[in-house]
């Protein structure tokens, strides 16, 4: 599966696989009974599946899941979804997505993020665009955008969104009512 990379990648993958699991067992027992709707919105149907799923697994909270199939203009594909139980999102420490947020939190970054997006990949090519500041600058939100995970080195001044990251970034820019 893409998208499973990075610090989370085995704990994320596991996750991801429990879910699949999941999700496979209510695909087959639906062969076998109906199931009463959760929702009365055909469009809600990620949500009636993550209803079911939480129900299923006995967890009061609630949930929250996010997931995406993204293929960028550069023909790369990436399929991903990660969820997590109310409770365990509430209880943890969320002081610790503050530097992932921050690296967010300029415009030139978001635009540096777009463009790399695109296809634009060398710190050459990035440097060339309109309105991204000096050489220097350039440098520094890419080295605030690796240090907090959202671009790594590709090789040759060159850097990439990391598989794990591509979804979650299009999901910010979403919540942010992009």
């Amino acid at each position: 599966m893409e998208g499973a990379e990075g610090p989370e990648g085995p704990e994320l993958e596991q996750r991801v696989t429990e879910l699949e699991r999941r999700l496979a067992g209510l695909e087959e027992s639906e062969g076998r009974k109906a199931r009463p709707a959760v929702t009365e919105r055909p469009d809600f149907w990620a949500l009636d599946g993550l209803r079911a799923q939480l129900s299923e697994a006995g967890e009061e909270s609630g949930g929250v899941l996010f997931t995406g199939s993204v293929r960028l203009p550069t023909g790369e594909r990436y399929e991903w979804q990660y969820g997590l139980p109310t409770n365990e999102l509430l209880a943890g420490e969320w002081e610790d997505a503050a530097e992932a947020f921050a690296a967010l939190g300029r415009p030139v970054r978001l635009r540096l993020l777009r463009e790399i997006a695109g296809g634009r990949r060398t710190a050459a090519e990035l440097t060339e665009l309109p309105e991204v500041g000096t050489t220097g600058q350039v440098y520094h939100h890419l080295r605030q955008l690796t240090a907090a995970g959202w671009l790594r080195s590709s090789g040759r001044a060159g850097y990439e969104i990391p598989a794990g990251r591509v979804v979650p970034l299009l999901v910010a820019l979403a919540a942010a009512g992009h």
